[in-house]
């Protein structure tokens, strides 16, 4: 039995959760993801540069929750440009490091490219992401690269790993999204071939139906129609997802990323007891972690 907040809040420790899925204010969003017994938040530049105080109203609010930032998105389309189309997006990058060190975040999230002006050279690409890298470098930021589902050249992690190797820099790496896997079918074996090291961040959310056929599928369903782990249909393979990554040696942050109109419409703390849910299911059930009785030692299962 999960006897005290405290209790909770150790189990789920590893978890977090998105500024993305709560309507409102950013402060009450920090505070319903903290009753709920998170310790971190993915903080969304929406949410920050839409404070109505301004940057530093929102920098403080987010110090002042007590919540550690598990990273900070969304960086889109950079790679593969050139021209002046590739010093606007190296301006939009440097805009988003500032931000994200002023958060005190240590990672920033870089989704891959959908612009049919960007080229389709891998080698192109992997240059690009290593210059990204080498700008968070001084500031103490990762990149975590992210394939989207619908990314017109890098749509599946296999092929995002494919450039991080090729970029070969090191605050580089992967950035997981268990939709996008699920959306493009990626076979999971594939997480085996990866090095635990290099990946910075892992995103989990399920959706109600088995498939997404088209990439305007793909991003209809994404943007607002996610739900949390083991509220849809997908929770067999996010099971075996996690403990691969768990048997892997994966010790980083999860984070829910959960777009949901539906979300939207209810208040905070219900949205907020979901994400705890579906933590603690995937703490205690699935990475085996047990709750410690009061005055208790915490113990780790293996298994």
């Amino acid at each position: 039995m999960r006897s005290t907040p405290a209790a909770i809040r150790e189990a789920i420790d590893g978890f977090g959760m998105d500024t993305i899925t709560l309507a409102g204010p950013l402060e009450a969003k920090l505070a319903a993801m903290k009753a709920a017994g998170f310790s971190q938040v993915m903080l969304k530049a929406n949410d920050i540069n839409g404070h109505p105080g301004g940057l530093g109203a929102a920098v403080a609010a987010v110090k002042a929750s007590g919540l550690r930032g598990t990273g900070f998105q969304v960086l889109r389309d950079f790679e593969g440009l050139s021209g002046h189309l590739h010093q606007y997006k190296v301006d939009i990058a440097k805009a988003m490091l500032e931000m994200c060190a002023a958060l005190g975040c240590k990672v920033l999230l870089a989704c891959s490219s959908t612009s049919v002006h960007a080229t389709q050279d891998l080698d192109h690409i992997a240059r690009d992401l290593r210059k990204l890298a080498m700008l968070a470098l001084p500031l103490g930021i990762k990149i975590a690269y992210e394939g989207l589902s619908w990314g017109r050249t890098v749509n599946e992690f296999t092929t995002a790993w494919d450039v991080v190797c090729r970029a070969d820099c090191p605050n580089l790496g992967l950035g997981l999204d268990s939709f996008h896997i699920f959306a493009a079918k990626t076979s999971l074996d594939e997480i085996d071939y990866l090095d635990p090291s290099k990946i910075f961040l892992v995103q989990l959310a399920d959706f109600m139906w088995q498939e997404t056929r088209t990439f305007e599928e793909r991003m209809t369903t994404a943007r607002t129609f996610r739900v949390f782990p083991g509220e849809g249909v997908h929770s067999e393979q996010l099971v075996d997802l996690v403990q691969r990554l768990d048997r892997l040696g994966y010790q980083g942050d999860y984070s829910f990323e959960v777009f949901n109109d539906d979300y939207q419409q209810m208040p905070l703390p219900m949205v907020a007891e979901r994400g705890q849910r579906a933590a603690l299911w995937l703490a205690e059930d699935v990475l085996r972690r047990s709750v410690p009785l009061p005055n208790q030692m915490r113990l780790k299962t293996v298994g």
